[in-house]
């Protein structure tokens, strides 16, 4: 890993641009071996392919390695995977090293107070850096044979966890180990599980769709009070369903018939196993709709729940769109077509982080203007206070909006 790296064994990419694409794959090129070779591009987050690919080795410094990622130029690797590993972590301590702090004067903490940024300005900053940060470190890649096998030096059989999201593949590919040991993660997270205290049960997250790891909004579920007409007319949509879980909170609360939607093909498939795994598979039907069922049999509820994104900002890949709403896109989605859904009597609930108006992407008085112009009245909300690790993290560049938060549950009416 010390040793100094020969030019010659980096030679650069010959691609096309835009990417050649075969089978409905990006591919990507190289030279090695003063041979043109290509494989099929694979990746998750819908990143092209690299314009330029150097052939790196065990002799690769991480200065090195560093730089040349920084400067755009993937590194394709050939030699032990762990040490792999290891120059990946190398990569993203130079990346994460705070600068030396210089010494201030009284004028510089003052212009640093008067000029500091504004909440928003400091969120976009923070995104930026970690797009950039995702960026550097996707650079390094790794071969897989067509099995999904990696044919390199202590490499680990990651063919299962490939197979889970990639499904089954014919021919050889590279990927990014970075997006390969996230991959390995959340197949880890498919086989143990989430506790989820109000259900008394584990759900079993697939990769790509939102985990219930932050539990408070599912309590928020599992302790209001059911609105009286399910007494009556006992049927609920949930809107958006991910994994499933307050689709089983409200069937685990006696509601007879939910409708859980979602656009996702992998939430739906997640969602079914896991209400077929805690037995409430009868009660719910799980249909792919973008927000509301559009079945002529299922038009209005007594209990319509959504857990949004909660963020109004772009998501910078496909696996962020559970966590940032570009426009508040399906938030204003939900609250604009609820009163037509919900029975006469019925309830709207809405589970809603105000982190938004903490960073200063959306204000108070915004979300109750979209509330009021979609014919909806506030009946009660109930708050909880988030207690997840980056609440205590002072290092957090969002630390000050973090530790403000509160989680909550909006019950709402038809006017």
């Amino acid at each position: 890993m010390g040793a100094v790296m020969h030019l010659y064994s980096i030679p650069y990419l010959t691609a096309a641009n835009p990417p050649i694409t075969m089978n409905d794959h990006p591919i990507i090129s190289w030279i090695e071996n003063d041979e043109e070779q290509s494989a099929r591009w694979q990746s998750e987050k819908g990143m092209p392919p690299p314009k330029r690919v150097l052939i790196a080795d065990d002799r690769m410094t991480a200065d090195s390695a560093y730089r040349l990622a920084c400067e755009g130029n993937a590194l394709l690797w050939r030699g032990d995977f762990q040490n792999a590993r290891q120059l990946l972590q190398a990569m993203a301590r130079r990346i994460d090293k705070k600068p030396r702090k210089r010494r201030t004067s009284k004028t510089d903490k003052t212009n640093k107070a008067s000029n500091a940024a504004t909440p928003a300005e400091a969120f976009h900053l923070h995104r930026l850096a970690q797009s950039q940060r995702a960026h550097t470190l996707g650079m390094l890649l790794i071969p897989f044979a067509a099995d999904h096998s990696i044919p390199l030096r202590r490499a680990p059989d990651v063919s299962h966890a490939c197979l889970d999201v990639y499904g089954s593949s014919t021919e050889p590919y590279v990927a990014s180990l970075r997006e390969l040991l996230g991959l390995i993660g959340a197949y880890e997270w498919r086989k143990s599980g989430i506790e989820v205290a109000a259900l008394g049960s584990r759900i079993y997250p697939h990769y790509g769709v939102f985990a219930p790891i932050r539990s408070e909004y599912v309590g928020l579920v599992a302790q209001a009070n059911l609105p009286k007409l399910t007494m009556t007319q006992s049927v609920a949509f949930d809107i958006g369903t991910g994994t499933g879980v307050l689709a089983a909170v409200l069937a685990s609360r006696g509601v007879q018939r939910i409708v859980a939607t979602d656009q996702d093909l992998r939430a739906l498939c997640c969602a079914r196993e896991n209400l077929t795994r805690l037995g409430f598979i009868e009660q719910v039907d799980v249909v792919q709709a973008d927000l509301f069922p559009k079945a002529e049999t299922e038009k209005q509820a007594a209990l319509i729940v959504c857990n949004p994104p909660w963020i109004p900002a772009r998501p910078s890949s496909p696996l962020e769109h559970a966590i940032y709403d570009p426009d508040s896109r399906m938030l204003k989605g939900f609250l604009n077509g609820l009163a037509a859904h919900l029975a006469p009597e019925g309830e709207g609930w809405l589970i809603l982080s105000d982190i938004a108006e903490h960073l200063g992407l959306r204000t108070r008085d915004e979300l109750l203007a979209a509330i009021d112009a979609a014919g909806l009245q506030v009946l009660g909300k109930s708050d909880v206070k988030p207690h997840h690790p980056r609440v205590a993290d002072s290092n957090d560049p969002l630390h000050d909006a973090r530790a403000a938060e509160l989680t909550s549950l909006w019950r709402l009416a038809a006017k």
